[in-house]
């Protein structure tokens, strides 16, 4: 019997809301001092050191390691680019764009995984994924604050070229989160993907485990964002997407955006206007949307314990 959709929506759902606990983690460690391409990095590494404590543990509990190829290797090494190419260009727009532009331009990715799901399936979108897409767009701009914001209107172009392509490489790991080497077992799948992230923050990082960093404290950061970051949306991303278009996902997956919102709200004390309220409902009644055809045919579906007359 094949599994309800509505169990894989609900699971890419936590995957992006997982994501939404990074900005008030990142916020700490800017207070901080701590520059973003460290943190960038911190959220790799301790992402791998998380899959790799844990894959240990199992193995010492008899769990068997899977004989992956070269060309399995690389092509998750090259996921894990991806989700850390997000990162980088997200955090880089933030050094010259306000937050409620970046945020924006990130959560373009809604239509941008639409888009990649036409290209790639041949398949014109349904109207429920339509409708909460438009939807979802318009909770973004404003949940995000954008309207509310004292804009320069000489936004850096650089800024805003890299928040566009963190929409597009954000976009691009939730479509190959699905397709990539999905039948390698979760850890191990999530330990390989995080290394690759992590060959590329180093890369954009290369002093990071002697600038002393670490023994100034960004640590306890890596390890909140290497699990909300990593561990948990790689595991989730991977179990859910497989059975989701690329579109449906990525709508679920802007579930990030409340999330980031309430967590601030609890967190940092901050308030937030009516207006990012309002956006918060509509951003999860666009995702309530997404979901109507399945919720109406589990609603007309009969009970199994049904007996025909």
């Amino acid at each position: 019997m094949r599994s309800s959709p509505l169990k894989y929506a609900l699971i890419v759902f936590l995957a992006g809301a997982s994501y939404g606990i990074m900005a008030t983690t990142v916020k700490f460690a800017y207070r901080e001092g701590f520059a973003w391409t460290q943190v960038a990095a911190s959220q790799a590494c301790f992402g791998a050191f998380i899959f790799a404590a844990v894959l240990i543990v199992r193995r010492l509990f008899g769990a068997r390691l899977q004989r992956l190829g070269l060309k399995q290797v690389l092509k998750l090494l090259g996921l894990g680019m991806t989700t850390c190419t997000t990162c980088l260009l997200y955090s880089f727009s933030l050094t010259m764009l306000p937050v409620s532009v970046a945020i924006t331009l990130l959560f373009q990715f809604t239509w941008i995984g639409m888009v990649i799901q036409i290209a790639t399936t041949r398949r014109a979108p349904k109207p429920a994924e339509i409708a909460a897409l438009l939807v979802i767009i318009g909770g973004t701009f404003l949940a995000s604050g954008v309207f509310e914001a004292d804009l320069n209107p000489n936004l850096d172009p650089l800024g805003i070229v890299c928040g566009l392509l963190s929409a597009v490489s954000c976009a691009a790991f939730v479509y190959l989160s699905g397709r990539v080497e999905t039948a390698v077992a979760p850890i191990q799948r999530g330990l390989v993907v995080c290394c690759g992230a992590s060959l590329l923050a180093l890369i954009a990082c290369p002093d990071y485990f002697v600038s002393g960093a670490l023994q100034a404290g960004i640590w306890k950061y890596g390890l909140v964002l290497g699990f909300f970051g990593l561990f948990a949306p790689v595991i989730l991303f991977g179990i859910g997407t497989p059975h989701l278009p690329a579109g449906v996902s990525t709508i679920m997956a802007s579930s990030e955006l409340p999330a980031a919102i309430l967590i601030s709200v609890f967190v940092l004390q901050e308030a937030i206007s009516a207006l990012q309220g309002i956006g918060v409902v509509v951003i999860l009644a666009g995702v309530v949307i997404s979901q109507l055809p399945n919720l109406l045919r589990r609603a007309d579906r009969p009970p199994r314990n049904s007996v025909a007359q």
